[in-house]
C-alpha cells in the first residue's frame, strides 16, 4: 500500500515577515521550513505512520543504533520557482533511485520510488511559500530526505526499526563567494572511500572522513579537497562534489565511478548536456599525474566541480604538497555554457528537451 503523508498543520508557522527576512539572505542550510515529513519502517510490517508534522526535534534514545554504528543515508535535491509562480523539481526520480542504492549498501530498507516522490512533493506543497521567488537569482528550496537506524539496541546488526524524514531549507549559492573560480586542494594523505567501501553510497560517514582533508585544504587557501584513490592511481571526487576537466580539443572528462564515486545527478546531467553540445564526453580513470601534466602543458584548459548544492563551480587551480597547477586565466567558457544550460532548465528559462522537470505546484 502506497504512503500518503497526511498533514498535521503547524499551529505556529513562521510569519510572512520572517519568511521574507530569510529569503533576503538565506545562506545555505541555515533556516528550515514549518513542516517535515516522517515515516517509520519496522521489520515484518514495512513502512507505516507516514505523516507531515510541524518541524521540530526528533526524540532519540542514547542507545539508538545510529549513534553507535552510523547506519544512515541521505539525499539532496531542490525545488525551483519559475517566473509564472509554478514550482518544479529537477529529476527527483534519480534521487529516489540513488537513495535505494545507498539503502542497499547500508542494509537499510528501500523506500519505493512512488513513496519517495510523494513525501517530497506533498511536503513542498505544504511549505510552498518557502520556495524563493524567481527573481531571487539562484535561490531555491533545498530538500533533504534522510533515513537512519532508529532502534535502541547495541548489538551489531541491521536495525529492525528505521526512521525516514524529509526537511526543507531555503538556500542561496553554496559557496559564500558566489559563482567564481575556486582553488582545490589535492590530498595524497587521506582517502574519502576505498574500493569495496561506501564511496558510491550517500552516507554521512563518507563526509565525516573527508573533513580532515577538507580542513587541510582550508589551511592552504582552498575551498574544496580532491581525493586520490591510491590503489589504482586515479583521482576520485571532491569532499562533496564530482569533478570534470575540459581539454583544448573539446573533450569533457570526468573520473569513472567504479564503485568509489557517487553517481551525482548533476554529474549525469552534465554528461547528457555535454553530448548534446557535441563535446567528446569521456568517463574514465584520470590519474593525478595526467591531471597535473595536462594543466601544465596546456592540454587541459578548464576544470569545474559539480553537485546539487553548488550546481557547477569553475576551478582556478589545483594545489598539493607537490605544487600548484593553475588553469589559464579567463578560461571557463564551456564550463559556463554547461552551467547556464542546466540552470536555465531548472529555473524555466529554457525548454526542457530532456524531460527532467516535474511540476508540483
Amino acid at each position: 500500500m502506497s504512503l500518503s503523508f497526511a498533514v498535521q498543520p503547524n499551529p505556529n508557522p513562521a510569519t510572512p515577515e520572517r519568511v521574507a527576512e530569510i529569503h533576503a539572505n538565506p545562506g545555505f542550510g541555515k533556516y528550515f521550513t514549518d513542516h517535515m515529513a516522517v515515516a517509520t519502517w519496522t521489520k515484518g510490517q514495512g513502512w507505516h505512520d507516514d505523516v507531515i508534522v510541524p518541524y521540530g526535534p526528533l526524540q532519540m534514545d542514547p542507545a539508538s543504533a545510529v549513534f553507535h554504528y552510523a547506519q544512515e543515508i541521505f539525499e539532496g535535491l531542490k525545488a525551483y520557482r519559475h517566473a509564472d509562480g509554478s514550482v518544479w523539481l529537477f529529476r527527483p526520480e534519480r534521487n529516489a533511485a540513488r537513495l535505494n542504492q545507498s539503502a542497499h549498501r547500508l542494509c537499510l530498507p528501500e523506500l519505493p520510488v512512488e513513496d519517495f516522490l510523494t513525501s517530497v512533493t506533498e511536503l513542498v506543497r505544504v511549505d510552498e511559500r518557502w520556495v524563493p521567488s524567481a527573481d531571487g537569482g539562484e535561490q531555491s528550496l533545498y530538500i533533504r530526505p534522510f533515513m537512519m537506524a532508529h532502534e535502541n539496541f547495541l548489538g551489531v546488526r541491521a536495525a529492525e526499526t528505521v526512521l525516514y524524514c524529509v526537511i526543507l531549507s531555503p538556500v542561496g549559492t553554496y559557496f559564500a563567494e558566489g559563482v567564481r573560480p575556486i582553488d582545490i586542494w589535492i590530498t595524497h594523505d587521506y582517502s574519502r572511500a576505498g574500493i569495496g567501501g561506501t564511496g558510491a553510497a550517500k552516507c554521512g560517514g563518507n563526509y565525516a572522513s573527508s573533513l580532515i582533508a577538507q580542513y587541510e585544504g582550508y589551511e592552504n587557501g582552498c575551498s574544496q579537497v580532491l581525493f586520490v584513490q591510491p590503489c589504482v592511481d586515479r583521482v576520485d571526487e571532491l569532499g562533496g562534489m564530482n569533478v570534470f576537466v575540459v581539454s583544448r580539443d573539446g573533450a569533457l572528462i570526468t573520473p569513472a565511478t567504479e564503485g568509489t564515486i557517487l553517481h551525482g545527478v548533476t554529474r549525469d546531467s552534465i554528461l547528457q548536456v555535454g553530448r548534446a553540445m557535441g563535446l567528446d564526453v569521456q568517463e574514465r580513470r584520470l590519474p593525478p599525474e595526467e591531471l597535473e601534466e595536462g594543466i601544465t602543458s596546456g592540454r587541459f584548459v578548464e576544470a569545474f566541480c559539480c553537485g546539487t548544492a553548488a550546481v557547477i563551480s569553475p576551478i582556478a587551480s589545483f594545489k598539493s604538497k607537490h605544487g600548484a597547477y593553475s588553469l589559464p586565466p579567463g578560461s571557463g567558457s564551456i564550463t559556463m555554457k554547461l552551467r547556464d544550460a542546466i540552470t536555465d532548465i531548472q529555473f524555466g528559462r529554457a525548454e526542457d528537451t530532456f524531460g527532467w522537470m516535474h511540476r508540483i505546484v
